[in-house]
């Protein structure tokens, strides 16, 4: 009897220092949770799928690599692409929201629209918009007011015209072809038109409704005009190989908005770089998360310049001699 009780003891001690053990270990993975800071979730909504957008979508994710943010350690990303449906976009926005995006980015024009729509509290950074004030995106450029803010591409126009004027010196007609859905390019062409007429030349425009219908009016544009401008366009960025083979076709060259479409054949452009465009958004997106900016004071960051670039193998293709200042001034790539 006396045996049993003393093994009864031990046992009863037993339990009593496992329970204190499992309550210590607990106490400890409750203290360790607490000092975790939480992971914060990014939203980034792309319009659709071309060189451009993943350039600037890539550069978002540098650019909060840059201020800390780093995706699987301290935020997640979550990243959706609506490839350019505008359905898609408004139930991926919808998504984004439901997975609790702490600031959410919108990469093109539709995308921080359908952005936009959806919410009116979280806060929304455009990642490279061409006319935010004119899409609604925000009340003025020096302070939104709202709870979008972000990076405003605005493509440097004169610029462009006038190298076109320096490569094309006897050329008469320009052909501009943009999409008629797309309030950034419209918005670019009417500029371009106003500082194409005042160079000398005469615009003829031509509007596309959907990528199907870039092959037609290429070929149209090449019959009536002396060469080709193009905007920051979404819809034809998608499909441009198709107007570069038909350009090439009736050989008239191809002046361009964005650099990387210079390595796709165009021929020349005063191009933005679009990977760093994204960095600048990323940095943007980091200040909210850190609770550094609120978008609603935080100006919009205006890129106006580019770099002058050219395809000297298009020019050569095209019997189009480049100009010795604009070689000596310009990046020189080749075709891809």
């Amino acid at each position: 009897m006396k045996n049993k009780g003393i093994i009864g003891s031990i046992i009863a001690l037993a339990v009593v220092l496992i329970g204190v053990f499992a309550y210590q270990m607990g106490s400890r993975q409750t203290d360790a949770t607490a000092d975790k800071p939480a992971v914060k979730t990014v939203g980034i909504l792309q319009f659709i799928s071309h060189p451009s957008l993943d350039q600037i979508k890539d550069g978002v994710i540098a650019g909060l690599k840059k201020e800390g943010y780093v995706d699987g350690k301290n935020i997640k990303v979550e990243f959706l692409n609506g490839q350019g449906d505008q359905s898609k976009l408004n139930s991926m926005s919808q998504q984004l929201l439901e997975k609790k995006s702490d600031v959410l980015v919108g990469i093109a024009t539709p995308a921080a629209k359908a952005l936009a729509n959806a919410t009116s509290d979280k806060p929304i950074i455009m990642g490279a918009i061409s006319d935010p004030v004119s899409a609604g995106l925000v009340k003025n450029l020096k302070k939104p007011g709202g709870n979008v803010t972000g990076v405003n591409n605005l493509t440097p126009v004169d610029q462009q015209i006038d190298m076109a004027k320096e490569l094309f010196p006897n050329a008469k007609t320009v052909g501009m072809i943009y999409s008629s859905s797309e309030e950034n390019s419209k918005s670019q062409i009417e500029r371009a038109e106003k500082k194409a007429a005042e160079v000398g030349y005469t615009v003829k425009k031509y509007a596309i409704s959907s990528s199907n219908d870039i092959a037609t009016i290429t070929q149209q544009a090449c019959k009536e005009t002396d060469f080709l401008y193009i905007p920051q366009d979404n819809t034809i960025a998608s499909a441009f190989q198709t107007l570069i083979n038909e350009s090439d076709k009736a050989k008239k060259p191809v002046f361009v908005s964005v650099d990387n479409m210079v390595k796709e054949g165009g021929i020349a452009t005063v191009g933005q770089n679009q990977f760093e465009l994204g960095v600048e958004t990323g940095k943007m997106a980091a200040a909210v998360l850190s609770g550094k900016s609120d978008p609603a004071d935080t100006p919009v960051n205006v890129i106006d310049y580019g770099d002058m670039i050219i395809n000297e193998e298009k020019a050569e293709e095209l019997n189009i001699t480049i100009p010795a200042k604009i070689k000596e001034e310009a990046e020189v790539v080749k075709g891809e």
